[in-house]
């Protein structure tokens, strides 16, 4: 299983649902029918198709979701869950490893929800500004260590692992260690993984994955600076 959510999104259904669901598509200006009374029977049918996918779909389990990639966006992605999660009155637990040395604007909007939210930046920063192999590998062992309380930690509805999948590109997590500590989860615990590399072991395991890829960037094509309320 590979990172690329565009190559598991286009290969065919298996499920007859899911096929006739594709088949009928979302209407709209794709819809072949050009009068009123046949595009409203389309769209019935696919209602109907559509109600029978989600009845029969009623599971309900703690996911592990994976945001990696080279674009931009991971955390992102993890954060609206963690809103989303806080305003169904859900508790959060965010551990960011590698980061740290500031306060992003996220971490202070959401303070308002207090502890309700546990928010641990227990990184210094990027390798290139630590300098120091050694202590970023303590570094990430000591935030891992704190992720494992939060994983066990049946009142978390959603821990949130921030630039985890870089530390394990590093080498200073073993696969091993985080498929072991998401195996502590209680049943209905989700945990949202972020990073470049995820390795393949954390795919397979994963419920969800989405690869963001990077089509343009102003940073490398126009000299952009990280600005406030995009980049932190």
């Amino acid at each position: 299983m590979t990172a690329n959510a565009s190559t598991s999104a286009s290969a065919p259904a298996t499920d007859p649902l899911d096929r006739q669901a594709e088949e009928l598509g979302p209407g709209g200006d794709l819809a072949p029918e050009v009068d009123q009374d046949s595009y409203r029977r389309r769209m019935a049918r696919r209602k109907e198709v559509q109600q029978q996918r989600v009845g029969e779909r009623n599971l309900e389990k703690g996911l592990v979701l994976v945001f990696t990639g080279e674009g931009k966006g991971k955390t992102t992605a993890a954060l609206g869950l963690v809103l989303r999660t806080l305003g169904h009155g859900g508790q959060v637990a965010v551990v960011q490893f590698i980061k740290g040395g500031w306060q992003p604007g996220e971490a202070r909007a959401l303070e308002i929800f207090g502890e309700a939210l546990h928010w641990h930046a227990l990184g210094e920063g990027f390798t290139w500004e630590t300098q120091d192999r050694e202590r970023d590998r303590q570094l990430v062992q000591a935030a891992w260590e704190r992720s494992c309380t939060y994983l066990a930690d049946g009142s978390r509805k959603l821990v949130v692992l921030d630039e985890i999948n870089v530390a394990l590109k590093l080498g200073y997590l073993d696969p091993a260690q985080v498929l072991e500590g998401l195996a502590l989860r209680p049943p209905l615990t989700h945990v949202a993984l972020t990073g470049r590399g995820a390795p393949a072991a954390l795919l397979e395991r994963a419920d969800l994955v989405t690869e963001m890829k990077a089509i343009r960037h102003p940073f490398r094509e126009q000299g952009v600076k990280a600005q406030a309320g995009i980049e932190f």
